[in-house]
């Protein structure tokens, strides 16, 4: 397989493009490229392939691929696909340095269409020719204006030049993506879609963008990954690059967790697994095509300007709009901290009936004359807990006097403050919009979408401090099958591994029972050990507070006959019996492999209600103990883990080492283990330590 991203400038700029199936109709799809090449302006050659036409659209036809003059740097294929194949090989046989099938039928519709596509695939291996495609849209690249795609939003114009590379799965969304950037004017560099990947895959134009110099920021349509290494590679090869890269992951479908052995299976889903990665690798995912653009267009316009932390002062002049500001931002992850006295004394002293919190309610005097709005400006921003300001414009640049107050009053704000992040919230016109832009200001339409599109910058600023990538660990010999049976042999496992455990017995008779527990000492616990029976409180399998040696031995055949008369066929190889732990926090710790991404690690608030709750952290595996705890203060439970109301502080360093150990488990054995579920592992109080009071291995059976 082709080095990532190698290549590709053949297809986003070619001296020459041949046009295979090249239509004299511009409407039709053979004929729409040779009718935008001409339109915009290529520069190289344009070879029209048609063996049943002399002159297409006024350029000099080919009968075929063997009659062009030279061999063209790229080519497009537009033949039915029956035909595909028998082109794509004359231009190998040519020389052609890369291709773009538009062609459909392939993969999509069957064996007989992959058995198609496997060829075009070969003959990409055996030639060095990059194809794009087939069953793709093409790609577009705008300062070269080199169009190999037959997407009809180029019909009314190209997006501007600009700095924003698209990058997309999807033929239509990555289409109507830079759509939506021409009508915003908002510039673009390159636009590929990757279709079926028999060659060019979604990886490739990532690392394509990663080295470009005319690309500053990568929006990427993401449908599914069909190749975890080259993914992580290019997403890896952009962060290194300092480009951000912003993903519209769709498509990412839960479908099997039902089925799950475990708590980790049903909590680790495939879209979960897909935030993992990207956070992993400081991508910012996105929802919807609207923030895709506005989150990619804001942060070329502020290049390296972005947030030092989440603290956002907001400025309205409006009440109500302050409140519904807060609400969107708060709801986006912003924090809103209140200025200092001296701030609110600046603003006071301008609008004395001002509400100078946080929202800034500087009323409708703001906007009155340019010193006043420039005052309140220039207090937000120099106070010591701003890390950006916001500010709520609605429709005020419609209105020519409000225009005439703005306009003049952010450029002097601008060229004072260089540095500092200010996002506005417009409602346009379009020219006033460009201006605003063109002086530094990233500026979205609407409220909510302002706060999301901060709050991603914010996700961005973070990214850029985050760690290399883990070093690969080497795959450790595989388990002892019969270890992986029950709790017990799971728990003398993990423990080897450096997961905490308890003294535990395994025993087989009440006697038995009664002398483990009174050696370790009261209270204990006794859970039933049986291989077909994960979860054991399902059927009476766990007595908890046991308080000495006739209850043990009573409770010990009790639990026996509720068992086997619960479930009558369950292998029951013994009881364990092990030492009763009050107080600290039940977390639920685990690892999982994923079909695409191999193993992940998660950490959560656990017990009984894990998979309800859903507050979990989760990163590909290996992490280190420093990662672990950067898991453990994302979750919306950290503050429980912290002290909060009065609880002692819990042992973060033990809760983090245990799961980096479980982390480095899981990577080092995920040929022979799907799922690894800890629920619960107790975290006790600082000093104290953590300790896995139930385990199990879920054994890969493929």
């Amino acid at each position: 397989m082709a080095a990532l991203g190698a290549g590709l400038e053949a297809i986003f700029a070619p001296r020459s493009i041949a046009i295979i199936g090249a239509s004299q109709d511009a409407t039709k799809i053979g004929g729409r490229p040779v009718e935008l090449l001409r339109r915009f302006g290529f520069p190289g050659a344009i070879y029209p392939v048609n063996p049943r036409a002399t002159e297409v659209q006024g350029l000099p036809a080919f009968p075929s691929v063997e009659a062009l003059p030279e061999a063209p740097d790229l080519a497009i294929i537009s033949v039915a696909a029956e035909a595909a194949n028998a082109a794509l090989d004359a231009c190998a046989s040519k020389g052609v340095k890369a291709a773009v099938i538009f062609s459909s039928g392939f993969a999509e519709l069957g064996e007989a269409g992959l058995a198609m596509q496997d060829r075009l695939r070969a003959t990409a291996q055996r030639s060095g020719m990059r194809v794009l495609g087939p069953n793709c849209l093409g790609a577009a690249s705008v300062a070269e204006r080199s169009i190999a795609t037959f997407s009809v939003v180029l019909e009314n114009g190209l997006p501007p030049v600009g700095p924003l590379g698209i990058a997309s799965q999807s033929g239509n969304i990555g289409s109507y993506t830079a759509l939506l950037a021409r009508e915003r004017g908002i510039g673009a560099s390159r636009f590929i879609t990757t279709g079926n990947e028999c060659d060019v895959d979604i990886a490739d134009a990532i690392a394509f963008l990663a080295r470009d110099d005319a690309t500053k920021v990568i929006l990427c349509v993401l449908e599914t990954c069909r190749d975890a290494a080259r993914l992580t590679g290019a997403l890896e090869m952009a962060r290194e690059a300092g480009k951000p890269v912003i993903v519209l992951k769709i498509g990412a479908s839960e479908a099997g967790q039902a089925a799950a052995a475990s708590h980790t299976g049903a909590l680790a889903g495939s879209n979960a697994v897909f935030d993992a990665v990207f956070r992993r690798a400081g991508a910012v995912r996105v929802y919807s095509v609207e923030q895709l653009l506005d989150l990619g267009h804001a942060a070329a316009v502020l290049g390296d300007r972005l947030p030092e932390g989440r603290r956002t002062m907001l400025l309205t002049a409006s009440g109500g709009f302050g409140v519904l500001l807060a609400d969107a931002a708060s709801s986006a992850g912003l924090s809103l901290p209140s200025p200092s006295e001296a701030t609110q004394r600046r603003i006071l002293d301008v609008v004395p009936y001002a509400s100078p919190r946080n929202p800034v309610d500087a009323t409708a005097q703001m906007s009155s004359r340019p010193e006043i709005l420039e005052t309140i400006l220039a207090a937000l921003l120099e106070d010591d807990a701003c890390d950006a300001l916001l500010v709520l414009m609605s429709a005020s640049l419609y209105l020519p006097r409000l225009r005439g107050v703005y306009m003049p009053t952010l450029r002097a704000v601008r060229e004072k403050h260089p540095d500092k992040v200010v996002m506005l919230a417009v409602h346009g016109p379009a020219d006033a919009v460009a201006e605003l832009t063109a002086m530094g200001f990233p500026v979205v339409d609407g409220v909510g979408p302002s706060t999301q599109t901060l709050a991603g910058l914010c996700e961005l600023a973070a990214a850029r401090s985050l760690p290399p990538l883990p070093p690969a660990l080497p795959p450790a010999p595989p388990l002892d099958a019969e270890a992986l049976r029950t709790e017990a042999g799971a728990k003398r496992i993990l423990a080897a591994a450096g997961v905490p455990v308890l003294p535990e017995r395994v025993v087989a008779s009440a006697a038995e029972a009664s002398e483990a527990a009174a050696a370790m000492g009261f209270p204990v616990v006794l859970k039933i050990v049986s291989p077909d029976l994960p979860h054991k409180t399902e059927v009476g399998g766990v007595v908890l507070g046991v308080g000495d040696v006739e209850a043990v031995a009573a409770a010990h055949d009790a639990m026996l006959a509720r068992v086997r008369a619960a479930a009558p066929r369950a292998r029951i190889d013994g009881v364990l019996v092990s030492p009763m732990v009050r107080g600290g926090t039940e977390m639920i710790l685990g690892a999982k492999r994923d079909p695409v991404f191999g193993p992940v690690v998660l950490v959560g608030l656990g017990g009984i209600f894990a998979e309800v709750i859903q507050d979990v952290a989760m990163r590909p595996a290996p992490v280190d103990e420093a990662e672990a705890m950067t898991m453990l203060r994302s979750l919306k439970a950290f503050p429980v883990l912290d002290g909060a109301r009065g609880r002692p502080k819990a042992d973060l360093v033990a809760t983090a080492a245990a799961i980096a150990a479980l982390s480095r488990f899981a990577a080092q054995h995920a040929a022979d283990i799907a799922e690894i579920d800890i629920n619960p592992l107790l975290v006790r109080a600082a000093g104290e330590g953590a300790v896995a009071l139930d385990a199990l291995i879920v054994a890969d059976t493929k």
